[in-house]
């Protein structure tokens, strides 16, 4: 608008100077005209005016919307702006409280953690003294022993296992159990020395050398225990039990077949010889079982006593039974005879009152139907 507006402005001036160049040459009195103009230019210029007073006032609105809006955006940004630094100024103050409590239980910790390594280091001299101490192989066999008898204790009752127990020929055992009219043996020794010499052997020649030796121990011990223990004359069953009191030892013996000459080798052997290798946690199944199996044999037992009575009930039972049927057959008997006697009484009355001419009424006498 504005820009038409200067258009037509320049074209009336352009007339303008065009008339007034016309007058001097022709000496023609435009005076009419360039009034008419003039109030044109004016009304123009007043035109002018006003549109660029309209645009003004559009654009001045146009400014302050755009600066309210602009003022309210600001404003919501710092609102959430703020909100996010308290938020994360509440964060971070939690997050160094949370820092503070971790740092404190680590403190916390690593004085339980000094604790425990000086109780480490206690049990470290404890360990080395209980190593000088096993070294004895008696002090070694009876904590072997104990072990054995802790782990009967937990699971059979005392009256089905006993320990240190001597056969006949004076041979003495370090434990037995107890199963219906016979026993089975435990041995709980075994030759540590040559597996602590397998165990610390770092050369692979060394070790092979000290595995033979260790095969050669285990299965002289086997054969010791199926010689002197497996003895069915003495009550014993047809097998026994190696008691290895460690699951390292246990694991070397029976399942790591390394340097030997044949798969399960110690294991095989012992089968052979009628004598099973446990260790605690394999011992344990095996005695839960045996428990077990005690259990369903005093139920037989039991079962075995209960029927015995009811037998013996039952005999006792027909016998009065047979006492009863003869004393109802005597009862029956004797009420027949009764009836009998009572006809006879009666038919005798009725003769006598033929005889006589009076009838005597018969009753029973007390007691009688």
């Amino acid at each position: 608008m504005e820009i038409a507006i200067i258009i037509l402005l320049a074209l009336l001036i352009l007339a303008v100077v065009i008339l007034l160049v016309r007058q001097n040459a022709h000496k023609v009195d435009f005076t009419p005209q360039l009034l008419d103009l003039k109030n044109q230019l004016n009304d123009l210029q007043t035109k002018q005016l006003t549109s660029q007073t309209q645009t003004l006032d559009r654009q001045q609105t146009l400014f302050l919307s755009t600066q309210k809006e602009i003022r309210e955006q600001l404003s919501g940004i710092m609102n959430s702006v703020n909100m996010n630094l308290s938020a994360s100024q509440n964060n971070i103050t939690s997050q160094l409280k949370g820092s503070n409590e971790v740092i404190n239980e680590i403190h916390k910790k690593l004085g339980g953690l000094a604790e425990t390594t000086r109780n480490i280091q206690e049990i470290g001299k404890d360990i080395s003294s209980l190593q000088d101490i096993l070294s004895v192989p008696k002090l070694r066999g009876n904590l072997g022993e104990f072990l054995l008898e802790d782990l009967l204790k937990q699971v059979l009752p005392a009256k089905n296992y006993q320990m240190k127990y001597s056969f006949k020929n004076n041979t003495q055992v370090d434990a037995i159990i107890k199963l219906g009219d016979g026993i089975v043996p435990i041995d709980s020794k075994f030759p540590l020395e040559s597996f602590q010499r397998l165990v610390d052997a770092k050369d692979p020649e060394l070790k092979k050398a000290a595995k033979k030796e260790f095969v050669n121990s285990v299965k002289a011990r086997i054969d010791e225990i199926a010689g002197k223990y497996i003895n069915p004359r003495e009550g014993t069953y047809e097998f026994a039990m190696l008691y290895i009191p460690a699951e390292n030892v246990f694991y070397e013996t029976i399942i790591n077949d390394s340097f030997t000459s044949r798969d399960y080798e110690i294991f095989n052997y012992a089968i052979k010889s009628h004598v099973i290798p446990v260790s605690p946690n394999s011992f344990y199944a095996y005695l839960m079982a045996i428990a077990y199996g005690l259990r369903g044999f005093s139920i037989e037992q039991q079962a075995k006593t209960i029927i015995g009575e009811l037998t013996q009930i039952q005999e006792k039972f027909a016998r009065f039974y047979a006492d009863f049927s003869l004393v109802g057959k005597h009862i029956s008997n004797a009420n027949q005879k009764y009836d009998d006697t009572v006809k006879k009484a009666e038919k005798l009355n009725e003769q006598i009152t033929k005889v006589t001419g009076n009838k005597l009424e018969l009753t029973a006498g007390e007691g009688q139907p």
